[in-house]
């Protein structure tokens, strides 16, 4: 990422954040909880050369991103707007990847006016819906979370044909939280499936054909909920469709940024 910096932009917090800076309009990537400000080299690149300014920050408990013990708890929402309002950015697109999807919402949810498109990709989004919870846990029981993390967020087909690219992912998950971190932050909304009807924001639902976390039926749960909402299911792409497959990616999330 262009200048990884930090700045206190709330009350015993030092957002680490990284910023293209220049003239264009904002694009705010939102990194998933294998990941930091790193996951985002095959996008970075190309949304400069579009002409976009991109910003990406590590929520608390990520990467360099540090928290007092008697800092509020906050939420990452909250910390975003904070951080947008201190580079005295207006509107903006923001990109969420995983759970970097559920912040993505709850600002739609909270902070529409400052958002001039969202992307959600390869993400559950927070909803605490009953029924979806338990659809949750048929998709990936107990033993699901006993596999490595690559396994679980890398497609096959991605292992096979790019064990190079797989390896720098393992690399970046394994350095993403500092040693013993499990710090958490609450989301400023309670999202449900009803919620999300209420989001009028210009919406991309994005999500790999063998992703194990919000498989294409999954996306579609979302669709039928969120107005008007665009979707599209990348072939050969499991849960970091951003990462196995950045050119089908980052043409899609410009393609529909620009419409907006």
């Amino acid at each position: 990422m262009i200048g990884q910096t930090s700045a206190p932009v709330t009350p015993g917090v030092h957002l680490a954040y990284a910023d293209s800076g220049g003239t264009g309009v904002a694009i705010v990537l939102m990194h998933a909880a294998t990941a930091g400000l790193e996951s985002w080299e095959h996008q970075t690149p190309a949304f400069v050369k579009a002409g976009y300014r991109v910003i990406a920050f590590e929520r608390r408990g990520w990467g360099r991103t540090t928290v007092d013990p008697d800092a509020p708890a906050g939420t990452a929402a909250d910390d975003l707007i904070a951080l947008m309002d201190m580079l005295h950015i207006e509107r903006f697109h923001l990109v969420g990847t995983a759970a970097g999807g559920f912040v993505t919402f709850d600002t739609a949810l909270s902070y529409p006016q400052r958002l001039r498109s969202v992307v959600v990709a390869n993400s559950i989004g927070g909803v605490q819906d009953p029924d979806f919870v338990e659809l949750g846990q048929r998709l990936r029981p107990k033993e699901f979370a006993a596999m490595p993390a690559a396994v679980r967020e890398l497609s096959p087909s991605y292992r096979a044909s790019n064990p190079n690219g797989a390896a720098r992912w393992a690399q970046i998950e394994s350095v993403s939280r500092p040693q013993g971190s499990s710090l958490t932050q609450p989301l400023k909304n309670r999202i449900t499936f009803a919620a999300l009807e209420s989001i009028r924001v210009p919406t991309l639902l994005l999500t790999g054909d063998a992703d194990m976390f919000a498989p294409p039926p999954v996306l579609k749960m979302f669709a039928q909920h969120i107005r008007q909402a665009k979707t599209i299911v990348v072939p050969e792409a499991g849960h970091s469709t951003f990462w196995e497959q950045p050119d089908v990616f980052n043409q899609a999330v410009l393609d529909f940024v620009r419409q907006h």
